[in-house]
């Protein structure tokens, strides 16, 4: 009885070991893999982390050599001064009313086609469909000079219509990232409400549209950080400085805050932490979301 005691009681050291050893070889195979990705995490995080220390160091130590990747003294001075010479919150205010009226637009109008192309039968459907995903291989910039004179022929220059009313008509993009979704999500809920005598605004609006939320929200987050960091399109249509964007009104800052003194640089740096923020938090926040859309709507062509 003792040895058969011994017997199990040496089988289980023996299975420990080869447990321990089993992860030590996972580690090991590891180890390299995430060493890579840290390399480069801090390779693309750098430029982030130099402009914050940026923001945050005075004047005379920007430019000094070697150059201190940590702020010391720190100071907020570029931060006030920024605010004091420039209307900021302004740009700030305009890029928020501007986004939030571009992602929702994109939201309505994206899920809505994205619906019919994918539940509804009409008549070339599928031509149309091919048509919109053909957009998406066509430059922007081919189709500037031709919206600029719509635009100006409808009296929208330097107004903020052409930043936002075209996203109501549909992002071919999006579309089809919605479409992806709604062909992965099972028709029989939507069989048993058409029976119940629900028609089709009913089913997307109370059935359909629950239950896409983490692609609307990938598109809310794409919408967001395309629309936030658009430079070239504010840049045509918007004249006036109080209807600037913040992207639009760095640029303002660096044409024209050389003229405030020697603190440029750092000023600089502070609005384009301040353009940056709200996409970090945002994307701390929804990075859930985000990856769960994306995996989602690939399951089904």
């Amino acid at each position: 009885m003792e040895r058969a005691d011994e017997s199990l009681s040496l089988r289980a050291v023996q299975a420990r070991r080869r447990d321990r050893v089993r992860r030590l070889a996972r580690l090991a195979r590891q180890v390299p893999r995430h060493l890579i990705l840290i390399a480069f995490g801090i390779l693309f995080g750098f430029p982030m982390l130099w402009m914050l220390s940026s923001s945050l160091k005075p004047s005379q130590a920007l430019f000094q050599y070697p150059p201190q990747i940590l702020p010391w003294p720190i100071t907020f001075d570029n931060y006030t001064q920024l605010f004091q010479y420039f209307p900021v919150g302004r740009f700030f205010l305009n890029s928020l009313i501007i986004t939030t009226l571009n992602v929702t637009g994109t939201l309505v109008s994206c899920s809505m086609a994205a619906y019919s192309f994918s539940r509804l039968h009409w008549p070339g459907r599928n031509m149309v469909f091919a048509l919109t995903l053909a957009t998406i291989f066509l430059p922007t910039q081919v189709t500037l000079v031709p919206l600029y004179l719509i635009f100006r022929s409808f009296g929208w220059v330097d107004t903020w219509y052409p930043l936002w009313v075209p996203a109501w008509f549909g992002v071919a993009f999006y579309i089809f990232l919605l479409r992806q979704f709604f062909l992965s999500l099972p028709t029989e809920i939507e069989d048993a409400a058409k029976v119940d005598g629900a028609g089709y605004l009913r089913i997307f609006l109370s059935i359909e549209l629950p239950l896409m939320r983490p692609a609307l929200i990938t598109v809310a987050l794409f919408s967001f950080m395309s629309t936030w960091n658009d430079f070239v399109t504010p840049l045509i249509y918007i004249h006036s400085t109080d209807k600037m964007p913040l992207a639009l009104g760095l640029q303002f800052i660096n044409s024209t805050g050389a003229y405030v003194g020697q603190s440029f640089w750092g000023m600089l740096m502070a609005g384009a932490v301040c353009a940056t923020l709200p996409m970090v938090i945002l994307f701390l926040f929804l990075q859930r979301y985000f990856v769960r859309g994306i995996v989602m709507t690939g399951l089904k062509g």
